[in-house]
């Protein structure tokens, strides 16, 4: 695989992924991804983005119940 912003080789490997929402920091260190060898680019594939989608959704629906009363 070629990254796309500097062609450089893209290798199987992990990097973080991070997320400020709604009143929340998350943060995965190690997320499935491709990373370009040479600029450090990051891909995640669709399964792995899919998974951060639904950890988000979960969070977010559980700290509604956190959010002041007003």
């Amino acid at each position: 695989m070629e990254c796309i912003h500097c062609k450089g080789k893209m290798e199987r490997k992990t990097a973080p992924f991070h997320a400020n929402r709604k009143g929340y920091h998350l943060l995965f260190d190690a997320v499935p991804a491709w990373v370009c060898n040479q600029c450090g680019e990051v891909y995640f594939e669709e399964a792995e983005v899919e998974a951060i989608q639904d950890v988000l959704q979960t969070v977010d629906k559980g700290t509604k119940r956190l959010a002041p009363a007003g």
